[in-house]
C-alpha cells in the first residue's frame, strides 16, 4: 500500500511539474507572442485610422487646388500692386494720388519728393516723401484715403508737430493753433519687372 501511494504521490508531483512547465512555457513563450499580437495589431489600427484620414485629405486635393487658383486669382485683381511699367511713373502716380487726397481733404501740401525705389523680395518699393499742414481732422480724412486707395498705400515715418499759433495784434498774446505740420512717407508697391 505504500508503494502504491508512493506512485501515486510521484503522479501527482509529475502531474505538478507538468502543469508548473506548462505555465512557465506560457508566461516564458506564449505571454510575449499574445502581448506583441496586441501590440501589432494596435499599430495596425493606428496605421489604417492613420491612411483613412489621408485618403480624406488627398481626396479633396482637388478642391483644394482650385480654391488656391480661385485666390490668387482674386489677389490679382485686387490691385495691391501698382501697375505703371516703371518706377518712375509709379512715383509720379502716387504723388498726384497724395496730392489729391490732401487737397480734397482741405490740408495744405508743402510738399511731395520721390525717394529712390527699393527692391525687397520680389517687390520695388515706391516711396514718396510728404509734408503737409492741415488739422488733425484732416490728417485722419488724408491717411483713411490713402490707406484705403488702390494700389495698396502703407504710411511710414509719421512726424507730427503742432504749428506756432499767431500773436493777436491787439493783445499781443499767442492764440493756440489747430494745425498741424505733419511729415510722412507713403509706399506703394511694384511686381519687379522681369529684366
Amino acid at each position: 500500500m505504500a508503494v502504491v501511494k508512493n506512485n501515486q504521490a510521484q503522479r501527482v508531483l509529475a502531474l505538478g511539474l507538468l502543469v508548473v512547465v506548462i505555465f512557465l512555457l506560457a508566461a516564458l513563450i506564449i505571454t510575449p507572442i499574445v502581448s506583441k499580437g496586441l501590440a501589432l495589431r494596435e499599430t495596425k489600427e493606428s496605421l489604417v485610422f492613420k491612411l483613412q484620414k489621408y485618403e480624406r485629405i488627398l481626396a479633396k486635393k482637388d478642391t483644394v487646388l482650385k480654391s488656391m487658383a480661385k485666390i490668387r486669382a482674386q489677389h490679382l485683381e485686387q490691385d495691391y500692386f501698382n501697375k505703371e511699367k516703371t518706377p518712375s511713373l509709379a512715383s509720379a502716380g502716387l504723388q498726384e494720388l497724395v496730392k489729391k487726397a490732401v487737397v480734397d481733404s482741405g490740408g495744405q501740401l508743402s510738399s511731395t519728393q520721390a525717394l529712390p525705389e527699393t527692391e525687397k523680395d520680389k517687390f520695388t518699393l515706391i516711396t514718396v516723401s510728404v509734408r503737409m499742414t492741415g488739422t488733425m481732422e484732416t490728417l485722419r480724412s488724408v491717411l483713411y484715403k490713402l490707406e484705403t486707395a488702390t494700389p495698396l498705400i502703407v504710411i511710414d515715418q509719421m512726424d507730427l508737430r503742432p504749428m506756432r499759433g499767431k500773436r493777436n495784434r491787439l493783445t499781443r498774446k499767442l492764440e493756440p493753433s489747430n494745425d498741424l505740420n505733419v511729415n510722412f512717407q507713403a509706399v506703394s508697391f511694384m511686381r519687379k519687372q522681369p529684366t
